[in-house]
């Protein structure tokens, strides 16, 4: 038998076809993370009318990325029956911070909660004329990096890209970022200036996800961040290379670290799949395809592995033709860690072989350590596999 037809009253706004059912599901529709056609599709699905559909999403998107808010009542450009069938259908919903951190420097360290009751940290780094937050793109990490505290997380889960731009919304929030009125804030005036994938995880293996929420990041009627602030670190996904080139067009930043297979193979294992040789042939064609300016080489500083003058050459022959700029991060100490930094004049005399070399060569200053937040040290206190100082170290071979 079929379910009567019956007719929508006239007070009901002209863009809603029907009310929701009310034998329907009563689990709401997030709304952050969709991308424009998704969220479209998804108003659809409460019965806006298809030739508004493109208009009221545009809407619900600025008050959203652009304006901060989160309750459908104060979609003041909406009608009050549209607005009332906004907040019975769906939710605005972005993860839920449990803990917030606060260096000498700075810098401020999240964790919050995510669907499951799984955690993840982000980092948000003031700096003088700009604010850089580090978002994740994985609960733990699918690779095991020997020198990094998140490698030794075995891997739950990939993000949603509602979990990935939601933390750059609770970045906003907590900075009091959101304009008034729902003028953009112009870009000098911003407190996050720039996005890096760069928290847990490795954002090539969550692919789809990431590039979704990138898009919303980009978006100039939302959060509207140039493709040039956004910058994706990857240890090296081969495969994923050029489709970030061509689906996101971001800066790119290699986890690179060795100079041979041999000491990669041990420091970033993903080596043994695509070793050196193929990640710098998918490198050399990617600033071409995205109009990259250059490739960042981020390159840990481990006493006695990887920070001779030796290797310092070796890596100039490597990356000979490749726009680039060298990061040097001196190594940042977690408990169990089977390494050591390399000694400030090892790492000086390693960055003057680069920059005499005709290559940039920074050293990146370490931030938040005082709060575990410095690169290399993210990692969920609520992972359920834990490892000690020899297991770590047997795994990396050191012993």
């Amino acid at each position: 038998m079929t379910d009567p037809i019956v007719p929508v009253s006239k007070a009901v706004t002209p863009d809603i076809l029907t009310l929701p059912r009310k034998d329907a599901p009563s689990e709401k529709v997030n709304l952050v993370g969709l991308t424009r056609p998704a969220l479209q599709d998804a108003l659809i699905a409460i019965g806006t009318k298809e030739k508004q559909a493109k208009m009221r999403a545009g809407q619900v998107w600025q008050w959203i990325y652009q304006k901060g808010v989160r309750d459908f009542a104060l979609m003041s450009n909406l009608a009050k029956d549209y607005r009332e069938l906004l907040a019975a259908t769906c939710e605005i919903r972005i993860p839920e911070v449990v803990t917030k951190q606060v260096s000498e420097d700075g810098t401020r360290k999240y964790l919050v909660r995510i669907a499951g009751g799984h955690e993840v940290e982000i980092v948000y780094i003031p700096e003088e004329n700009r604010g850089t937050l580090c978002v994740s793109s994985q609960v733990g990490c699918t690779l095991t990096c020997t020198f990094c505290h998140t490698g030794t997380q075995k891997l739950v889960r990939n993000l949603s890209p509602a979990e990935i731009i939601g933390q750059v919304l609770v970045a906003r929030d907590d900075l009091g970022e959101w304009p008034k009125l729902g003028v953009p804030n112009p870009p000098e005036a911003r407190l996050l200036s720039n996005l890096v994938l760069m928290g847990m995880g490795e954002p090539l293996y969550n692919f789809e996800n990431v590039r979704d929420a990138m898009k919303i990041a980009m978006d100039p009627e939302g959060i509207s961040l140039s493709r040039r602030r956004i910058t994706l670190s990857t240890s090296g996904v081969v495969p994923e290379i050029w489709r970030t080139a061509e689906e996101i067009g971001c800066q790119l930043a290699v986890s690179f670290h060795a100079t041979t297979d041999e000491v990669r193979d041990v420091l970033v294992p993903i080596n043994k799949r695509w070793n050196i040789e193929a990640l710098l042939d998918a490198l050399r064609a990617y600033p071409k395809v995205s109009n990259s300016e250059r490739i960042t080489f981020e390159y840990v500083m481990l006493k006695g592995v990887n920070d001779s003058d030796e290797d310092a050459h070796r890596l100039m022959k490597l990356i000979e033709g490749i726009p680039a700029k060298i990061n040097l991060i001196p190594f940042n100490p977690w408990p169990g860690a089977p390494y050591e930094r390399s000694s400030n004049n090892r790492i000086h005399a390693f960055a003057d072989i680069v920059h005499n070399a005709g290559y940039s060569s920074p050293i990146r200053r370490p931030r938040g350590e005082d709060i575990m937040a410095a690169c290399g040290q993210l990692k969920s206190e609520t992972e359920r596999v834990r490892k000690n100082k020899k297991q770590i170290a047997r795994e990396a071979g050191l012993s």
